[in-house]
């Protein structure tokens, strides 16, 4: 057995799909109605289906888990995603571990948290 791919619910599947692209350069590789497949096997859920099949609402900003990309110059990523999207919301701002690592933490446009990170 192989983990194919990874879901997260979004609001509004066009707007995320744009911005995970404009951040991270992922492509669709299948859309299906209200559920998109990019590269990097992200999953974009759009949340009307998510709520009607689970029949429980969707808790956005919830922290029990993280997408996590690794980028080398993070300095020009965080100058990206300030200029991109001003409205996003920094869990901690660009800090660097006692081990060297380079990292920033936000949520996306639905509260989704992503790290990114420095290669180690």
């Amino acid at each position: 057995m192989k983990l194919k791919n990874f879901l997260i619910v979004v609001k509004d599947i066009e707007r995320s799909k744009k911005y995970y692209h404009d951040l991270f350069g992922l492509d669709v590789i299948l859309d299906n109605d209200g559920n998109m497949i990019l590269t990097e096997g992200l999953v974009l859920q759009e949340e009307k289906y998510w709520t009607e099949f689970l029949e429980k609402d969707v808790v956005g900003k919830n922290n029990s888990c993280e997408l996590y990309f690794e980028e080398i110059d993070i300095e020009a990523f965080v100058e990206k995603l300030t200029t991109l999207y001003p409205e996003t919301e920094f869990v901690n701002e660009l800090m660097t571990h006692s081990w060297g690592q380079k990292v920033v933490r936000f949520y996306d446009l639905d509260g989704n948290l992503i790290e990114v990170g420095t290669p180690q």
